[in-house]
């Protein structure tokens, strides 16, 4: 009988082997189903029963899956139960800068290496293996396994999930890899894409046209002195970057060095820290382009390139924080990235951000799981799982 590594190692080969690129670009973007096939195939061997929750978002067989250990039909029960979360895609890769195929695991070094291993894959193997323990005759409230779709784009999948999907839960990790440290808040995030339109015309001549490069400075300093404006107002010291950002991220525009440039598409993005609504963000730009507009004589245009994320916080005090830092020994602290954690959140669960491995590693060449993390992560969710359903 194969060893419970030796089971989570076989799992997450073959979560690694399904692609599941998710990405704004079509030639890029992916289905999420055989990913989702394996974990049905998984929780069902394991007791677990499956709901897989398909979803409208464009690209053929997306869904989310919805597992659940223990009994949900005791009518008015109040919610007591814990979710295990996390995203089932990845984001696109480069294999010509991986030492081994991406989508092959591959161990070594005491590390599982491949696309996907800590962000987010291997956490599901993990989350299997924590509730193995357990009969689910003995609960008194239900586990949930949740795995969704296009975290890494759109968030499509956390945004499609309604509070009857998890209807005795009150509690929910998110196990993004964070070295298994309890994280209870992270910035949101806002991009944004500003179009600027003026008039082309011969170079030779300035006056036929209107060009809208002359307007870019403006616009750069006026986004540069309400960032100055933010980081004066919001501050949170548990943040490694402390204040919200702004970040320029392209430009393009123009055709030819000797036409007057009509067209300009620029885009950023604004990454928020709790108490900085994107509502009252966009209010502010788009004030302060409507005066950009007037000054230089050019139309402006400001759109969401993609569905904001909201910030997300937990209080210290709340159960489940001194629950996750007991369990895994550590303080709670607070992430840059975004997560799925306040869609969950505002659902009505008290939520944490919490899994093996490293961000560090994630998004770029040569990801890999450490598999030290393997088992103090297991214990650290059979803690949770004793805690809140048994």
């Amino acid at each position: 009988m194969p060893t419970s590594e030796q089971k989570i190692v076989k799992r997450v080969s073959e979560l690694v082997a399904a692609d599941s690129v998710s990405s704004p670009d079509p030639h890029w973007d992916s289905s999420n189903r055989q990913v989702i096939s394996h974990l049905s195939s998984y929780a069902e061997q394991d007791g677990w029963s499956v709901e897989v929750q398909a979803l409208d978002t464009g690209v053929d067989g997306k869904a989310n899956l919805i597992a659940t250990l223990g009994d949900v039909t005791k009518e008015g029960e109040e919610p007591a139960g814990l979710v295990l979360s996390g995203h089932t895609d990845t984001v696109p890769f480069d294999a010509q800068g991986w030492d081994t195929d991406p989508l092959q695991l591959s161990e070594r070094d005491g590390r599982l290496y491949g696309l996907g291993s800590t962000d987010m894959k291997g956490f599901f193997a993990i989350a299997l293996e924590a509730a193995s323990a357990f009969n689910p005759k003995d609960f008194k409230a239900p586990l949930y396994l949740l795995a969704t779709a296009d975290e890494e784009s759109t968030m499509h999948g956390a945004r499609a999930l309604r509070r009857d999907h998890l209807p005795l839960a009150r509690a929910a990790v998110v196990g993004e890899p964070t070295d298994l440290r309890p994280m209870r808040m992270h910035k949101g995030i806002m991009m944004q894409g500003v179009k600027m339109r003026g008039r082309s015309g011969h170079s030779s001549n300035p006056s036929l046209g209107n060009n809208v490069i002359d307007a870019l400075p403006t616009l750069l300093s006026v986004l540069s002195t309400y960032r100055d404006e933010l980081a004066q107002t919001f501050r949170c010291e548990l943040m490694a970057v402390p204040v919200p950002t702004i970040n320029f991220g392209c430009v393009h525009g123009g055709d030819s060095p000797n036409r007057i440039c009509g067209e300009l598409d620029f885009s950023f993005d604004v990454r928020m820290l709790p108490g900085l609504e994107y509502q009252d963000v966009e209010r502010a730009l788009n004030a302060r382009l409507v005066e950009i507009a007037a000054l230089h004589d050019i139309d402006i245009e400001m759109r969401r390139l993609v569905e904001p994320v909201p910030a997300f916080e937990q209080a210290a005090d709340s159960e489940l924080v001194i629950a996750c830092e007991q369990a895994s020994g550590q303080t709670s602290d607070a992430v840059n990235f975004a997560t799925e954690a306040p869609f969950l959140k505002s659902l009505g669960l008290e939520t944490i951000v919490m899994g093996p491995g490293s961000i560090d590693v994630a998004h770029q060449p040569n990801e890999y799981m450490p598999m030290e993390q393997i088992q103090p992560a297991i214990e650290t969710l059979r803690e949770l799982i004793r805690r809140y359903c048994l």
